[in-house]
This record gives C-alpha cells, sequence and structure tokens, in this order.
C-alpha cells in the first residue's frame, strides 16, 4: 500500500477483508475537494498501475508513531510537499530536547522570546510555540508534549451514559437539560455510588427552525446548545413574575409526550430568554467569559445572527457575509451587537449551568467526528474543509455499502498549515468542565474514509493525517484539564493503531455487542460497555422488538445476526432464554462488571428497560431518531428497583 504526497491511500482492505483500489475518478474528486487541481497533479502523480503499487517514502519523524496496514506493515503518514502548503510542525517530548537544522528565535506561548541554537532547550514548557529559523520564510509550530493524556493510576469506576435529552424531570420544558444532569450526576454519585456519567455531544445546533436533532451532526463542536438551559435558573428569570410562570407551564406540558418536539421547545425558550434578556444590564462573569472565549465566541454569535436572518446555510448568504473576515461582517457586527451579544450571553449561560453540574460527578464528553458543512464551524474555518466530501465507513459485516455519515473533514494538508489551532480549540472547549472525553471514531486522528459525494460511499478510500501530532495535542490539552480520553475505537481499525493509543494512555472502547470475547478478557486499557446509541438496547434486543422496530422503519434488518447476538449474550451472561428482558439485562451488567476495565457504563435506557434504541442509522424520518424520551421522569427513575439492582452488580 503507497500514500501520495496529499494523503491519499491507493487502497485499503475493508473490514470483510476485501481489497479496494482508489480509482483514478475517487482521486480525482478528493483532489479537487481539496481545492486542488486533478488534471494537473495526477499526471505527475503517475497513476498507473506500476507507480500505484511503488512505495512512497517513510517521512515519518523518528520516534514518531506508525499508522500499520492490514498486513501488519507500517503504513506511513503522508509526506510533506512544502512548508507553505503543509506548514511546518516539530513534536518535542517535554524533557527531551530537539535538534533543529538552524539557529533561530523561539516564542513561548506566554510570549517569552528565546533565541535557540541547533537545538531546542530540555525544559521547556508543555504546549504550542512558535519557531522562526534564519533562512526559514514562515513559522515552525513547535509542540511539546508529555507524551501521554491524563489518566490517573487509580482509576477504576464504573458510571452511567445517558442521552440528556431523554433524561427529563417534571421540572423540565420536553427536553432534558443540565439542571436534570445536575439531578442525574447527584442521583448516579449518591445513591448508586456511580463516578462517571458519559452523555451525548452538547454541540450547538443552528438556531434556526427546523432544529437539527442529532448531536453528531453539529454547526459547532466549540459552543453548546442552548436548548439544553434551565431557563427558571438563568440569573433575572424571576423579573419576568407571572409571565415566567406561564411560560414554565407551557413547557411543562411538552412533558406529557416521548417523543421530544424541538420545534416547540425552542420556540418556548428562546422567547423566554429574549424577554429575560431585554433586562440583562450586565455580569463581570459574562465580561470574563467573553474575554476568555475572544475572537471564537464572537464568530460564533455573529454566524447565529445572520442564519436567524438569511437561512442556515452560509453558502446560500449574500455574498459579502459568506467570509467572516469580511468588511461587510464586520460592520453587520457593529450595527446588531445587541443580537450578537445575545448569542454570547446564552453561551455564557449553559457554561455556568454545565459547571454546576460538572460538580455533581465527572461527566464524560463526546466529541462528533465531523461538522455540518453549513454551519457556524465550517462559517469559521471554511478555507481548510473539503468540499463536496463526506466522511463515513468502509463496507463491514453491518453496512455491506459502506457508510456516509453526511460530514465535512478538515483538509489535512490546510489544517496542518493553520497550525492545528481548529482542532486545538475543539479539544480543548471539548474538554471544559469535562472528567473526561470521549473521541468518536478515534481512528480519524490516523485516517478518515473520504467519500465522494457524487460517486457514493462505495467509491470511497482513506486520507491520512499526521497521527502524531494530534495525539501530541490531544495529550496537551487532557493533560492542562486533567481529564482522561476514551477512542471510540469500534469499526475497522489499523493493526498498530491500538498499540499507540495505549502507548498514549488512552482508553479504549469495548462493547459486549461487538466482541468476540467474554468480559473477563476485554482490556484493562478501556472503557468498556453493553450497547451504545447506534445499537439495540438489551431489552430491545432480548424481546425482538428492535428488529420489528427495524422492519418498520423500512429498514432491512439482520435478523441471522441478531439471533446469534442474542444467543452470544445469553451464553455469555448465563441467561436463560425465556427469562424476562429485566433478569436479562441485570445479568448482561453483571458479566459486564467482570471487565477488568478501567471504566465500565451501563445505559439509562437499559436500566429502564426501554426496546428502542436512540438511533436508528439509515433513517431520516421513519424512525424518532435522537428525539425519544425516558419512558419515565427523573423523579420515577430514582425510584424503580432495576437501576438500585444494575449498580449492585456494576459497583466496584
Amino acid at each position: 500500500m503507497s500514500t501520495d504526497v496529499w494523503g491519499i491511500d491507493d487502497r485499503y482492505f475493508d473490514a470483510l477483508g476485501v481489497e479496494h483500489i482508489t480509482s483514478r475518478a475517487t482521486r480525482a474528486a478528493i483532489l479537487a475537494g481539496m481545492g486542488l487541481d486533478p488534471a494537473a497533479i495526477l499526471p505527475a502523480l503517475a497513476l498507473d498501475a506500476s507507480a500505484a503499487s511503488a512505495p512512497v517514502a517513510d517521512t515519518t519523524p523518528a520516534g514518531a508513531p506508525h499508522a500499520h496496514a492490514p498486513d501488519g506493515s507500517a503504513a506511513v503518514e503522508p509526506p510533506a510537499v512544502d512548508d507553505e502548503v503543509r506548514g511546518s510542525v516539530l513534536v518535542v517530548r517535554a524533557g527531551s530536547g530537539a535538534a533543529i537544522p538552524a539557529s533561530g528565535e523561539l516564542t513561548l506561548e506566554d510570549g517569552t522570546v528565546l533565541a535557540v541554537g541547533g537545538a531546542l532547550p530540555r525544559d521547556l514548557p508543555i504546549g504550542y510555540h512558535r519557531l522562526i529559523r534564519q533562512g526559514q520564510s514562515g513559522e515552525t509550530l513547535v509542540i511539546v508534549t508529555p507524551g501521554h493524556c491524563h489518566l490517573p493510576d487509580d482509576l477504576r469506576t464504573w458510571g452511567w451514559a445517558a442521552q440528556l435529552y431523554a433524561a427529563r424531570s417534571r421540572e423540565s420544558w420536553g427536553i432534558g437539560d443540565l439542571c436534570d444532569l445536575r439531578r442525574l450526576g447527584r442521583w448516579a454519585r449518591q445513591s448508586t455510588g456511580a463516578g462517571v456519567m458519559m452523555i451525548n455531544p452538547l454541540t450547538a445546533a443552528t438556531p434556526v427552525s427546523p432544529i437539527e436533532p442529532s448531536p453528531y451532526y453539529p454547526s459547532s463542536r466549540r459552543f453548546r446548545n442552548p436548548l439544553f438551559l434551565r431557563v427558571e435558573e438563568v440569573p433575572g428569570a424571576q423579573v419576568l413574575g407571572a409571565e415566567l410562570a406561564r411560560m414554565s407551564a407551557l413547557g411543562h406540558a411538552l412533558n406529557q409526550h416521548r417523543r421530544i418536539d424541538r420545534e416547540a421547545i425552542f420556540a418556548l425558550k428562546m422567547d423566554a430568554l429574549e424577554q429575560i434578556f431585554d433586562q440583562f444590564t450586565g455580569d463581570p462573569r459574562f465580561d470574563r467569559f467573553w474575554n476568555q472565549q475572544g475572537d471564537a465566541l464572537t464568530q460564533f454569535a455573529t454566524y447565529c445572527v445572520l442564519a436567524q436572518r438569511y437561512g442556515k446555510d452560509w453558502r446560500r448568504w449574500p455574498a459579502e457575509y459568506r467570509r467572516p473576515d469580511g468588511g461587510e461582517v464586520r460592520r453587520f457586527v457593529r450595527e446588531e451587537a445587541r443580537r450578537v451579544r445575545f448569542h454570547a450571553w446564552l453561551q455564557w449561560l449553559v457554561d455556568e449551568q454545565l459547571a454546576e453540574a460538572a460538580r455533581e460527578i465527572a461527566i464524560i464528553n463526546d466529541l462528533p467526528i465531523g461538522l455540518d458543512i453549513a454551519g457556524a464551524d465550517a462559517w469559521c474555518w471554511q478555507d481548510l474543509l473539503a468540499t463536496d466530501i463526506s466522511v463515513g465507513a468502509p463496507p463491514d459485516e453491518f453496512a455491506v455499502n459502506g457508510q456516509d455519515w453526511g460530514l465535512t473533514p478538515f483538509i489535512p494538508h490546510r489544517l496542518r498549515a493553520a497550525g492545528y489551532e481548529p482542532f486545538r480549540q475543539t479539544i480543548r472547549a471539548m474538554l471544559r468542565h469535562a472528567g473526561g472525553l470521549r473521541i468518536d471514531h478515534v481512528m480519524g486522528l490516523f485516517r478518515l474514509f473520504w467519500i465522494p459525494r457524487a460517486l457514493g460511499a462505495a467509491k470511497g478510500t482513506y486520507v491520512r493525517s499526521h497521527a502524531h501530532e494530534l495525539l501530541a495535542i490531544v495529550a496537551v490539552e487532557s493533560q492542562r484539564a486533567r481529564a482522561f480520553i476514551v477512542g471510540e475505537d469500534l469499526g475497522t481499525v489499523e493493526a498498530g493503531v491500538r498499540e499507540e493509543l495505549a502507548a498514549q494512555r488512552m482508553l479504549s472502547y469495548r462493547l459486549m455487542y461487538f466482541e468476540p470475547a467474554h468480559p473477563h478478557a476485554f482490556p484493562e486499557m478501556a472503557l468498556s460497555g453493553v450497547t451504545t446509541h447506534d445499537l439495540a438496547t438489551v431489552a430491545g434486543l432480548w424481546t425482538g422488538a428492535d428488529v420489528a422496530g427495524a422492519r418498520a422503519a423500512g429498514i432491512e434488518a439482520n435478523e441471522p445476526g441478531m439471533r446469534a447476538l442474542r444467543d452470544k449474550i445469553a451464553r455469555e451472561a448465563h441467561i436463560d432464554p425465556h427469562a424476562p428482558p429485566e433478569v436479562a439485562i441485570e445479568k448482561t451488567y453483571a458479566a459486564l462488571a467482570s471487565a477488568p476495565s478501567r471504566i465500565i457504563l451501563a445505559t439509562l435506557d437499559d436500566a429502564l428497560a426501554v426496546i428502542e434504541r436512540p438511533n436508528m442509522p439509515g433513517t431520516t424520518t421513519a424512525w424518532p431518531n435522537w428525539s425519544l424520551a425516558l419512558p419515565m421522569p427523573l423523579e420515577e427513575l430514582e425510584q424503580q428497583e432495576l437501576p438500585r439492582r444494575l449498580a449492585r452488580v456494576m459497583k466496584r
């Protein structure tokens, strides 16, 4: 296997072991998506059969991690074209120093300027520094890494996995909110002995109807969704008096139906929040927050205001507003200062309520793999994103035609040339108020499956990044936040990737549904569970309701595979095939509890024997994806027997 200078692999092996050769059409579409001219580049790459099979020289710096091909051989990271195009990055292990080819000037993160000779000092602080060498036209980003992520030696705990939007209390306005998270965390810690709470991404959707329900299709991964605010706990809310009581009653009425009505919730909460903001005269805490977040928050808030005026997709706005650095945008910010301030204020409120919830229990946040191309982060970083490309997964036993997730990737060489600033900001934001972070599809740090939208998932191929540089950034941010990292490594994983993640002290992610071995053979360096949001709940699997639901939604269910999975769970957990679902759930989690993994999780859906999965891949409107609340409010959940039984078998 070879990788060209733009990171495009010439072939790959899918999960079934089938080899797929990257076609000329696929490579041309990917190059075009990177903003390059395929007609000029393809001849230079000599894409005939002999060149396609010729290896590319390995330019990975000494000591840097390698990805691996399915046959176990090292798969090179993409070699540099030149520093102008790809950027210049140097990763240094803290305390080790590094040789540099020429003397220069090193500007540390705190502004200190050092003259350096033929080597960097060994005592450089962990973080990001800028090196300008004599004779070099640009800067080199120097990442001083601790070498591994934060992971306490004594971390061994269990916890709950929750879809926050589904975890409503009687005080909710139709959707689980951050005060519900605070209550849930307190109950989990005090009443069940749990140590962590993993939640769905709280990422921001574009604040324009219809509101995007999927937390994995974010407008921004740096900012959060104000739908999760508890309005009554916003400073100044009580000034509304009887009007607040009226709106609260309307909000509580939205709890009557299991299906979450985001449109009604959005309209009601925004109405209330607008009225509260009308009375807002300022707060030093808000000023500090905005100052700390800086231009990133201003740009996000500006996008929100523009989207509410011109629509969700910035690519269809008037031309003068399509770039955040345009003069007309700066004028718009001045003219619409109050509206921009309103959306910045919302983010401060979310941050404050999340911080309160995080005081109750260690929250594990969740980082989606990509972005909505029409959203806020894409508007801000449009020059770094591929066009007409989405990411997904190659064919496997569960999706024989591959998967297209509809998310837009960063262009690796442009992201690198930008000093990885978007990636650094995103990881830092995701770790704010978090005890841990799950990185969805962590294999994407090594390579991502790019799908030209005109060709479909079957014509995709892998594009590589400089994994050792991305891993160094994750390690820096993890140590600074004192938060552990979980790499979601389900699906097609190259040989050597899990070993490298373990060397970075990053936990693997293992599920009983996927693992061939009994939980007692699971790795120690893992967060382990039974199922996840895209898979059947235990009750859904056990009763056959999941297959029936998929069939009703028009999905061709793998009935033999589901029967085999049920048999596997029954065998591993010693469940009588005729046992009721509550017994099957308890015994399944008792089997999971035998895992030596650092963290084990039970889902709230299983704690209430819910038969519907949160998300049914392959559906849009035929299944209520990300829109089903738990069948009872938190007040009743706290009194149920099954959660207590699960807590007893999971306790460590």
